[in-house]
């Protein structure tokens, strides 16, 4: 897949199934993005239009104090 380059049709909806089974097996955007030179924006997209449900950020999940 060259860098920057349109994809569209067939390879567009070949590549959203390849991107969405790695997200789905546990990959995240940015290491996707970085595995197949594209940006993060453009991953996420694909993502998006393919119907994956996208996983939270993670981070910070505190909850109230129990009493």
């Amino acid at each position: 897949m060259d860098k920057g380059r349109r994809i569209t049709g067939v390879a567009r909806d070949t590549l959203a199934a390849e991107l969405k089974a790695a997200y789905e097996g546990g990959a995240s955007i940015r290491s996707i993005a970085g595995s197949t030179g594209r940006s993060y924006g453009f991953v996420y997209r694909i993502l998006i239009e393919a119907g994956v449900t996208l996983r939270g950020r993670g981070g910070d999940t505190r909850s109230k104090p129990s009493s």
